[in-house]
């Protein structure tokens, strides 16, 4: 049972709650996030309905919930969620609209960023991706240009008129990587790294977090509930292809995935079919499935000269996939049910 609180109970509103709980034997477990506190309980859960948890001051609701992953679970929150993201304008991603993301994969220079995002918000983009903290397998590989490549993002989303989407890498980075971004990536190779789930948690800033490339849905929704846990549910879920067998492409994209998670989460779940292959030709087509399976988005990899591009040219969009990809983006979400994204932008 999960016990939410008010954005304004205070300290003894919450200590009322703990003590109540333990006075029947149950235990609890007290998450505080910048928006909200929540409250885990464990024990007797026949117990717990009879102490009237939802008349005590500064309690906005209690849930029972038997999923695992507590908080993002559709058991307790049946209608899917939309997140909403950037400073000014707000883009939403959400199960009635169909949102792209694009950029480069890494920001290389300030005019290879802007002219990246040029063509993103040209093919029908309105959030722009980019890559200032690089994860890369190989330590000889380019690790992004840090800090100046977020102070390049920030400067080239403002010109553009894109909100700025990135990953985090490290826990130490969080605080200035949401001075800069207004949607923090959690990538594959970190989706178990617990500290920095936390971390984003509390940053006030929305999270995309991607699937780890040999992780089960479970696990997925598990860490996810790790960020939900320090209070922040705007969480969007990224499947972006899992490990296989096969050596054709990079991964092996679970198309399966979006409407398997959409039934067992209310998160909104977007596709990124360019790390899924590896390769440019396929990019499109994935796409395609994304959206006719009912992905939220996808994100998509975009570079002005993709032969000499510093991290996954291959899979960057350029020319006649891009403009295939545009028109994909343009008619296939209405068959579906979705509004354009770009349609639907609020001033915060």
């Amino acid at each position: 049972m999960v016990v939410v609180m008010a954005p304004d109970a205070t300290d003894e509103d919450i200590a009322a709650v703990v003590a109540r709980v333990e006075s029947v034997g149950g235990e609890a477990f007290v998450s505080k996030g910048l928006v909200r506190t929540i409250i885990g309980l464990v024990g007797d859960i026949d117990s717990f309905h009879h102490l009237n948890l939802r008349t005590f001051k500064g309690v906005a609701d209690v849930h029972r919930i038997s999923d695992p992953y507590k908080l993002v679970s559709r058991q307790h929150h049946p209608d899917r969620s939309t997140v909403w993201v950037g400073r000014g304008s707000q883009v939403p991603i959400g199960p009635d609209t169909f949102t792209l993301i694009a950029g480069p994969c890494a920001v290389e220079s300030r005019d290879q960023a802007l002219e990246a995002a040029q063509m993103a918000r040209s093919a029908g983009a309105t959030l722009l991706r980019g890559g200032a903290f690089k994860p890369r397998t190989s330590p000889y590989a380019f690790q992004g240009l840090g800090v100046a490549g977020l102070e390049i993002l920030a400067d080239v989303g403002a010109a553009t008129g894109l909100p700025v989407v990135t990953e985090v890498v490290d826990t130490r980075d969080v605080p200035v990587v949401a001075e800069y971004a207004d949607l923090l990536q959690v990538g594959t190779r970190n989706m178990a790294n617990i500290g920095l789930l936390q971390a984003v948690g509390t940053s006030g800033k929305p999270v995309l977090l991607k699937r780890g490339m040999t992780a089960t849905i479970e696990e997925w929704l598990m860490a996810a509930e790790y960020v939900a846990q320090r209070g922040n549910l705007d969480i969007v879920l990224c499947e972006r292809g899992i490990r296989t067998f096969e050596p054709a492409y990079r991964n092996t994209l679970d198309i399966s995935a979006v409407p398997a998670v959409q039934a067992a989460s209310h998160l909104p779940v977007v596709v990124d079919p360019s790390h899924a292959a590896g390769r440019k030709d396929l990019v499109v087509p994935l796409a395609r499935a994304a959206i006719a399976v009912g992905a939220d988005g996808v994100l998509v990899d975009v570079h002005p000269h993709p032969e000499v591009a510093l991290c996954d040219g291959p899979q960057a969009l350029v020319g006649t996939e891009l403009r295939d990809l545009a028109t994909a983006v343009r008619r296939l979400p209405p068959v579906v049910g979705r509004l354009d994204a770009a349609s639907v932008v609020r001033t915060h």
